[in-house]
């Protein structure tokens, strides 16, 4: 599967993987600044974005989509960011290609397997008729009814495009995404850790990475390290300047 990316900056590269129901577009600005430093490739993963779809949707494939995409761009080695869904892809990509990895980040989630959490949403945006629709605005009023958050709603929402009839429609594989939700929460696993230096960043405000789950981790990734940060699930929109400096310091520490 062809994945589609937007590349920015020169040298090193680094790749950043979004989370479900996102996509590259949620890491535009800090994909940019990161540029000033590194290659940075943030590929839409399948089902998402502009990226192709597909009836097939669990991390292994996604992994597979990763090398795929890597070995087109000729990347060798990388430094990997993912964030929540993209943190799962990232982890077994590591864990099954640990000689192209650098150093792995992974973003407010753990390897564990977690209960349905988005069963509320994926319904609410599978009941909405967007063709009835003219303007945003009345998708938004019409996800409000059962979705309170506007911050959610526009995250959502970013997924919105216009057909050829210029109605819109999902740019997400909405109906793969809702079949395949079990296995988007599924524990990641593996006989061999990953022994490259890795770096959590969790939550404070979330419970995505508990204290539990810490042995766990270590398990799977021996080398790891911990960073806290005082903001909800979505910590690089949240606190963006504090997610870079973590990042880039870690990034930056000599191998």
């Amino acid at each position: 599967m062809k994945l589609f990316s937007q590349e920015f900056g020169q040298g090193f590269p680094l790749v950043i993987l979004h989370g479900l129901l996102g996509s590259l577009d949620n890491w535009h600005s800090l994909g940019r600044r990161f540029a000033e430093h590194f290659r940075v490739f943030t590929p839409d993963q399948r089902n998402h974005g502009r990226s192709p779809h597909s009836h097939e949707f669990n991390y292994r494939v996604m992994a597979q989509d990763l090398l795929e995409f890597l070995e087109s761009v000729r990347v060798s080695e990388t430094f990997l960011i993912g964030h929540s869904m993209g943190g799962k892809t990232a982890m077994t990509f590591a864990l099954t290609n640990p000689s192209m990895v650098r150093k792995l980040v992974v973003v407010d989630i753990s390897p564990r397997a977690y209960p349905a959490r988005h069963d509320e949403i994926l319904e609410a945006l599978s009941d909405l008729d967007l063709k009835q629709f003219k303007t945003r605005k009345q998708v938004d009023e019409a996800l409000s009814q059962r979705i309170s958050s506007s911050a959610v709603r526009q995250f959502l929402m970013k997924n919105l495009k216009r057909d050829d009839s210029n109605a819109f429609d999902w740019k997400m594989n909405l109906e793969v995404i809702r079949r395949h939700h079990d296995e988007m929460n599924s524990a990641i696993t593996s006989d061999r850790p990953f022994h490259g230096k890795t770096l959590f960043v969790r939550s404070s405000r979330s419970d995505y990475v508990r204290d539990n789950d810490l042995p766990l981790i270590r398990s799977l990734f021996p080398d790891v390290k911990v960073a806290d940060v005082d903001v909800g699930h979505w910590i690089h929109a949240e606190a963006p300047d504090r997610f870079y400096k973590i990042v880039l310091d870690f990034l930056f520490e000599p191998s």
